[in-house]
């Protein structure tokens, strides 16, 4: 596919208290006068937490990969809902001309800019929360490879972005926690942990359908798993982002490396002292833990 000529990369900018970039907020009434419908189903994550991988998982269980017209890559089978990017219709746009049902919406929208129909029509929500340290490795790596992403300098500075809250979507400690402090008082919204889905797919995967009120054959089941191990997909251009131009895998691939404890790699011992000390204060009033190894 031929490269495609980006503007240059964007700048962060403040937006009702978050850090964005245009691509997130050119198109923003529209965002929040979207219609969502009491069938639709939103995967919300903070970037990079796990997103595509459950995106995928839904797809297979919802819709499976028989028929020709399912050949299609899984960002146009799950609209990116606040995205605004040259060349490419806007993602409210595909969704309100999508014709599978249930809708499935991705967003990485903090839980109070979310769009308010999405309560009001009392949707499922399906947020997939992942530990720190390796979200933050993973962002990293994308950030080199995404043009439509500001520039993320050297992994230093980078992680003190992220200790700063200074990301497009804002401080991952605020969306992580602003999610699940709604969930305590949400009966639909259910909070998957990355790491939990690494441990035990199949478990995780039970819990996804006994939410959604589904109950595929056991065969069924062990096919989505199958299809869905971080390998299989990495490999499938219809969940790898491949054929989208805007990323360049030269630098590095959309899916990377998919495991926990990658942040050892990558953090100094002094990094590593630093962030947890900063965790710590910035964690402290939630009863939300994570792993960092399984």
């Amino acid at each position: 596919m031929e490269k495609m000529e980006l503007p240059p990369r964007p700048k962060l900018f403040d937006f009702h208290g978050v850090s964005m970039t245009n691509y997130f907020t050119d198109n923003w009434d529209n965002v929040q006068n979207f219609q969502a419908r009491p069938d639709d189903i939103l995967i919300a994550t903070y970037p990079k937490a796990g997103t595509t991988w459950v995106s995928y998982i839904l797809d297979l269980l919802y819709f499976g990969q028989t028929a020709p017209e399912r050949q299609r890559p899984i960002f146009e089978k799950v609209p990116f809902l606040e995205l605004l990017i040259p060349l490419y219709p806007p993602g409210v746009e595909v969704l309100d001309n999508l014709t599978t049902s249930p809708r499935l919406i991705k967003t990485h929208l903090p839980v109070q800019l979310l769009p308010k129909s999405f309560w009001e029509q009392n949707c499922r929500i399906v947020y997939v929360a992942r530990n720190a340290k390796d979200n933050a490795v993973s962002y990293f790596h994308f950030d080199r490879m995404n043009q439509t992403q500001p520039e993320p300098g050297d992994w230093n500075n980078f992680l003190q972005r992220v200790m700063d809250g200074k990301m497009v979507f804002g401080s991952w400690y605020d969306h992580v926690t602003g999610w699940w402090e709604k969930k305590q008082t949400h009966s639909k919204i259910l909070y998957l942990f990355y790491e939990d889905m690494v441990e035990d797919t199949g478990r995780e995967l039970d819990r996804l359908c006994s939410f959604l009120g589904l109950s595929p054959s056991a065969e069924k089941k062990e096919r989505v798993r199958r299809g869905a191990q971080f390998d299989t997909m990495k490999k499938n251009s219809m969940a790898n982002y491949s054929t989208l131009p805007i990323m360049d895998f030269k630098i590095s691939p959309f899916m990377r490396k998919g495991k926990v404890g990658d942040w050892k790699n990558h953090f100094t011992v002094a990094q590593s002292e630093q962030f947890d000390e900063d965790y710590k204060k910035k964690m402290k009033n939630t009863t939300l833990q994570f792993r960092t190894v399984v």
